[in-house]
Order: structure tokens, then C-alpha cells, then sequence
């Protein structure tokens, strides 16, 4: 399937974003010419998300919301951050410390865990924030010392991970923003389709793969002409935090598959996908920095990565959000009060909904030292598709 619409239908930049936009693109023609012409997609990704001052996440554009180019379940209900936080108290009741969120976004999920988490009075000693984007970070600062000034001397914002770890690390739409390498297989051979830049703007031109894509994609059985995406990222950060954590857990939220359906034959494109004003689309040479770009995530490399931990539980969200009790928090909402209510309802449908993000996103969870099972993974575990 694909999503990319003429470039007529998607709202036109101001020229302010489009002069950002041609800035950060002298940088990216800058790093292609140093690459002999042709650099990888992840390279040109990275650049694209992250060119300090110039990409998407590191520009003063407004991402999240309504007034952004897409909406995540921290910003579509509160439900999900209530649900979310019910799983915290069970780990912090373990003997957890901290919490540490990466990639705070808004810092909506932040404010209704601190929020519910007081309410069932186990708050983290620490709620720590690892941001990369220093304007996101001015806002989730602004968000928190307006709305929770009582518990703001708990958050700390990150400017690295610590060595030592004893905490929960949340991860909510994190992995599906990381560079991705695509690669195609031809003929039994694996090539690499990077970036290049003409008179026309960018396209798409092949390259032998790396030594470490080429190693990754030995491991899939790819058919012939099949293009997909590879991310080395990823898995080297969850490895990484595995490597960190003394005590606590991991736990990932995002769309994707395990890996038998995510190099399912019939995905033979792959998973890349680009969003701007709420328009879904698969073109990422469109205005570089203004949009967001993204691939689903290979849960199964994902668990594989975090192998020296325990698995605590793998399942869909809607799944997950049941188990933690989401239904009983909107239940608590009587239905003849429907200017409440019926928002809710409406907001959960979503959250759920196999249409919607019930199905698509997925939880994972992977920890050192904590007890099994949680109720997040109660039912409905399906830990051994991965």
C-alpha cells in the first residue's frame, strides 16, 4: 500500500519552515557530495530527524497534537497515562527508584503519571527525562512546572544516560523514530538503496550493502525484489540499557510486528512512512526537516537485543491496557455525565480499537530482578510469537 499523495493535497509551509528546510538541505547535499555522491538512508534520516537547530525533532515546529503532524495516546487521553502508571506502582513496589522517559514528547504521559502515581502514593523517587530535542525539552519544562509544581523537584532532565540504572525506562514511540537502513534484495544479493541529489532534488540509488546490514539481512530469508528496512539503531539501544540496568525494567510501546509479519511476503515495500499536518504519506524527500519520518519496529530484534534480561511480557496495546485496568478508570466516569463521558469512551474506542491502535501497537516489556507476571501481560501474553 502506499500513501503518497500529490504534493497539491498537503498543506503548504509558511516560508520560515521552508527556509529551515532549505538550510538543512544544503547540510544534507553537503554530506552526500563528502560521500562520493551517495549516503545511506539512515545517514540521511538521522539528518532529516535530527541536524541540530535544523531537523525535525531539533526545530521549533510544533509536532504532537492537533496543531502538529501527528497525535500519540499520551495526547489523545489521559486514560492512557492513568493505565499506563497502575503498571509503574506494581514495579515501583518492587524496589524500583526511578522512571526515565525517553523522548518526552509534550510531556503529557509525564504529567498524568506523576499525577496518578501520587495518587496511589507511589511516586519515583526520580522522574528523569532523556530528551534530544532542546525545544521539546523547553516544553515539557513549561508543561510540568505549571501543572505539577508541587512535584516538579522529582524531574530531572538527562543529558545522558547514567552507567547504573534502577528504574523503569519508558520508551513510548521511540524505536519507530531511530534511522532506518533500506535495503532490497536482488538476485540473492543484498543492496543497500540509499540517497542522492540532482537537479530534480533526491532519489532513491543502490549500493552493495555494509558488512552490518549485510549481516542483519542474512538472518531474514528474504525473497528476490523485496525492499524493506533494517534498523541497527535500535537494537544497539536496548542493548545498551539492558547493559545499564541493576534493577527494573524496559518497556517499549510502539507500532510493529514481530518479525515473521514484519518480512511477510506480502510486505514487500516495507514499513517507511512519513507524516506532515496529520497526512500520511511515503515520500521522505518531501521538505527535510518539516516532517516526521518513520518504520515500524521488529519486536522481535528488539527482544533479541535485550536477551540478558528476563522477558516480562509481550502483547498488543489494547491487550495491555485492558490488563492494566483502563475500562475500570473509564467505568469510574458515570455515563449520565455524557460532556464527560463521552469524550472518553470515544478517546478509549481508540486506544483499543483493533482499527485504530489497539492492534497495530504493541507492548513489550524486559526486566532484571522483577517479579513475573504483571498485570499488564495477564492475559493475552504473546510473548512466544517473537
Amino acid at each position: 500500500m502506499t500513501f503518497q499523495p500529490e504534493k497539491s493535497a498537503l498543506p503548504e509551509p509558511d516560508a520560515d519552515a521552508l527556509a529551515v528546510s532549505r538550510e538543512l538541505q544544503t547540510l544534507i547535499h553537503a554530506e552526500i557530495a563528502k560521500g562520493g555522491g551517495w549516503i545511506s538512508f539512515a545517514r540521511y534520516m538521522e539528518m532529516a530527524l535530527y541536524a541540530p537547530g535544523l531537523g525535525y525533532y531539533s526545530a521549533g515546529s510544533r509536532k504532537i497534537g492537533a496543531a502538529g503532524d501527528f497525535i500519540t495516546a499520551p495526547e489523545l487521553s489521559p486514560l492512557f497515562g492513568r493505565t499506563l502508571a497502575r503498571q509503574l506502582a506494581e514495579l515501583l513496589a518492587q524496589g524500583v527508584h526511578d522512571i526515565i522517559e525517553l523522548g518526552a514528547g509534550s510531556g503529557a504521559l509525564a504529567a498524568v503519571v506523576l499525577e496518578e502515581l501520587a495518587a496511589l502514593d507511589q511516586l519515583p523517587q526520580r522522574y528523569r527525562i532523556l530528551e534530544v530535542s532542546a525545544d521539546l525539552r523547553e516544553r515539557q519544562q513549561q508543561r510540568l512546572r505549571t501543572r505539577l509544581p508541587q512535584y516538579i523537584d522529582r524531574v530531572e532532565w538527562l543529558e545522558r544516560l547514567p552507567d547504573h540504572l534502577n528504574a523503569v525506562v519508558i520508551g513510548n514511540e521511540v524505536l519507530d523514530a531511530l534511522p532506518v537502513h533500506r535495503i532490497r534484495s536482488n538476485q540473492s544479493r543484498v543492496e543497500e538503496l540509499g540517497v542522492t541529489a540532482g537537479a530534480q532534488g533526491y532519489a532513491w540509488t543502490t549500493r552493495p550493502a555494509s558488512a552490518a546490514v549485510a549481516a542483519a539481512a542474512a538472518q531474514l530469508s528474504l525473497p528476490d525484489d523485496y525492499e524493506t528496512e533494517i534498523n541497527l539503531v535500535a537494537p544497539a539501544l536496548v542493548s545498551d540499557l539492558a547493559s545499564r540496568l541493576d534493577h527494573g525494567a524496559l518497556l517499549f510501546i510502539d507500532y510493529g510486528f514481530p518479525a515473521r509479519e514484519f518480512f511477510h511476503p506480502q510486505r514487500n515495500r516495507g514499513t517507511l512512512m512519513c507524516h506532515y499536518r496529520h497526512h500520511a504519506h511515503d515520500d521522505p524527500f518531501l521538505w527535510p526537516g518539516l516532517q516526521d519520518i518513520t518504520a515500524h519496529v521488529d519486536f522481535s530484534a528488539v527482544a533479541q537485543a535485550g536477551a540478558a534480561l528476563d522477558l516480562l511480557g509481550y502483547s498488543n496495546q489494547a491487550q495491555y491496557l485492558i490488563n492494566g485496568g483502563i475500562t475500570g478508570l473509564l467505568a469510574e466516569i458515570p455515563a449520565s455525565d455524557v460532556a464527560f463521558y463521552a469524550p472518553l469512551a470515544a478517546q478509549a474506542q481508540q486506544l483499543l480499537s483493533p482499527a485504530e491502535m489497539g492492534e497495530l501497537f504493541k507492548v513489550i516489556a524486559m526486566g532484571r530482578g522483577i517479579a513475573a507476571p504483571l498485570s499488564g501481560f495477564s492475559r493475552g501474553d504473546k510473548s512466544h510469537t517473537l
